[in-house]
């Protein structure tokens, strides 16, 4: 699966309930889960911080369809190569 099909299958099951909620809630409920993902890394528990990030990568999606956002196709233009040196891999000297 990729992206784009992840998305569409996040919109297909949890649209309807995503745009009751509106952008604002869906981000809030973002965020609740970047925190969780937090406590997990410090935990250090593998299943769980794998839990956390497919609870991320969800809201991220869902959030993303919100605002018609294809994140696949943001993704690739924005990361397709290294933003400093636009090489792979990135032979930066710095962090862009």
């Amino acid at each position: 699966m990729n992206v784009s099909e992840a998305q569409k299958l996040i919109a297909e099951t949890y649209g309807k309930k995503d745009q009751k909620r509106g952008s604002a809630g869906t981000f809030m409920y973002l965020m609740e889960e970047v925190g969780e993902l937090a406590t997990a890394i410090r935990e250090e528990s593998k299943e769980e911080v794998a839990s956390e990030f497919a609870d991320v990568f969800a809201w991220t999606l869902s959030l993303a369809a919100l605002e018609g956002i294809d994140l696949e196709a943001a993704f690739k233009q924005k990361y397709l190569t290294c933003r400093g040196c636009g090489r792979i891999p990135c032979f930066c000297e710095t962090k862009p």
